[in-house]
């Protein structure tokens, strides 16, 4: 429904969102980028939910100060991938190539993090979509469309036509955390839900489920935040 600065210093923007499923005001700060959100009832005026930020301005402000910035990918730094540093270092080539643990891109500051950012898109749906691929077959399921994408909420989603959507930036975390994310929407082919019978799929299918998601509670949010757009002041 938009969104709302709140005036201090700095400034807070606010992004305002109307749930029918909601039963009151409520107020998130993301420990992953720091975007706010204010929900409210469908029915609960504007001006009441606003007046529940004002209250709140103190809380909201101190979790901020506790989100950690974000990681900016550039020429000369770095980026996890599969697990482990690599370097991000200029060459004289058209488009990225890995070599050991150094990828060489392009001498365009301005455009080496959109090129980062697409070769790990390629290198994600190579590896996913063979890991999906092995966990239906082995669970004797067919799976619907395959898709990318960059999500915030979730690291992937099975619909109930067989639909998987995956995260891309999984492949920047060991290998086993693409795998487990993999068998865990590939499970929900047989059970569309949580249930012991779900979690017995996914043990079948990547016994190693609960490390797995553990290191996704420890080390998720370091990957959400790492930033692909261009540094500023960065020409091409």
């Amino acid at each position: 429904m938009g969104e709302h600065v709140l005036p201090g210093n700095p400034p807070l923007t606010v992004a305002l969102r109307r749930s029918d499923r909601a039963g009151r005001i409520t107020l998130r700060v993301s420990h992953r980028d720091g975007r706010v959100t204010l929900t409210l009832p469908r029915r609960t005026p504007e001006r009441e939910a606003l007046a529940f930020l004002r209250e709140r301005e103190a809380w909201v402000r101190g979790h901020l100060e506790r989100v950690a910035p974000p990681r900016a990918v550039r020429l000369g730094g770095s980026l996890p991938y599969l697990g482990e540093e690599i370097a991000l270092r200029p060459a004289a080539l058209h488009s990225p190539r890995l070599e050991g643990r150094v990828l060489l891109l392009p001498d365009d500051a301005a455009r080496a993090p959109a090129r980062a950012m697409a070769f790990l898109k390629a290198r994600a749906r190579d590896r996913l979509s063979a890991a999906v691929d092995r966990h239906a077959a082995a669970l004797g399921r067919r799976t619907g469309r395959l898709s990318f994408r960059d999500t915030r909420s979730r690291w992937g989603s099975c619909s109930s036509k067989g639909d998987i959507m995956l995260s891309w930036r999984l492949v920047m975390a060991p290998p086993e955390i693409g795998d487990y994310v993999a068998a865990h929407e590939v499970a929900h082919l047989a059970e569309m839900n949580h249930s012991p019978a779900f979690w017995a799929v996914c043990e079948q299918l990547f016994p190693q489920h609960r490390a797995a998601r553990d290191w996704l509670r420890l080390h998720g949010d370091a990957l959400q935040r790492i930033d692909f757009t261009a540094p500023a002041g960065a020409t091409t």
